[in-house]
């Protein structure tokens, strides 16, 4: 399985199993990942969400190949389907970032209440790079959490920064050594998991009822744009330029 689900002592861990393919992330997976969600979501078995990859990579991003022959197209798209399930989530949701998080592999962390990153984590949302803009309402959290300045460097230039710059910047809790992160995780996980579970929804409600309604306007603009510039000259040969393993060339675009 390209995702795999792991239920125990109420932690349901989902994790990107596609290590072949540095867990790039398939319709499919997402399409597991909104199941994973909900489901989680109405067992009352489970406390915790944890969302973890493998070491020295949590996931690439999406699989270019496979998201170029099944664009999201509208709501009921399967990514769309994982973006609201993870942005709904009620229980709390931990994350061990191992690796490269590429992409909505950054954009997710965002949506995630803890998040605890290995010391050779690598993280970057190039989208710029490849013709499109921020999703999962990056353009708007991002900027909360770190201020503009360093939101507009991250967004704008898309370049890779470390697992030290991104603690710094108040995306990542702690940086662990690789070795120690899964370990780490599960007990706070598990600490998380033996409080009362409605006093943790309820705290997690009062933080983040406030800004919902701004979430959802953004996500909802940024999705609009992103399923424009899919198809726009600047992506195509962003794409065919990744494909060919070649540098892009966009001065010929305004």
């Amino acid at each position: 399985m390209d995702i795999s689900i792991e239920q125990a002592n109420g932690i349901c861990t989902i994790r990107f199993n596609r290590p072949e393919k540095k867990n790039a992330i398939t319709g499919a997976m997402y399409q597991a990942m909104a199941e994973a969600l909900a489901a989680a979501e109405a067992d009352n078995a489970v406390r915790v969400v944890v969302f973890a990859g493998h070491p020295g990579i949590f996931t690439a991003g999406n699989d270019l190949e496979d998201f170029l022959k099944q664009p999201p197209q509208g709501e009921n798209s399967s990514v769309f389907r994982f973006m609201a399930a993870l942005k709904g989530a009620s229980k709390p949701v931990v994350a061990a970032v191992s690796g490269a998080a590429v992409g909505i592999g950054t954009t997710m962390l965002l949506h995630c209440d803890l998040v605890y990153a290995s010391d050779n984590a690598k993280f970057s949302m190039p989208f710029s790079q490849l013709g499109l803009c921020p999703e999962f309402a990056s353009s708007l959290l991002l900027q909360r959490v770190a201020g503009y300045q360093r939101a507009a460097e991250k967004l704008m230039l898309g370049e890779a920064f470390l697992a030290d710059e991104a603690q710094q910047m108040g995306l990542v809790n702690r940086v662990l050594p690789a070795s120690e992160l899964e370990a780490f995780v599960q007990a706070q996980a598990a600490k998380l998991a033996a409080l009362p579970g409605s006093s943790v929804r309820t705290t997690k409600l009062l933080m983040k009822q406030g800004a919902a309604a701004d979430i959802d306007a953004q996500m909802a603009q940024e999705g609009e744009h992103f399923r424009r510039m899919l198809t726009a000259p600047e992506a195509k040969e962003a794409f065919t330029a990744f494909f060919e393993k070649r540098k892009p060339d966009f001065s010929r675009f305004s």
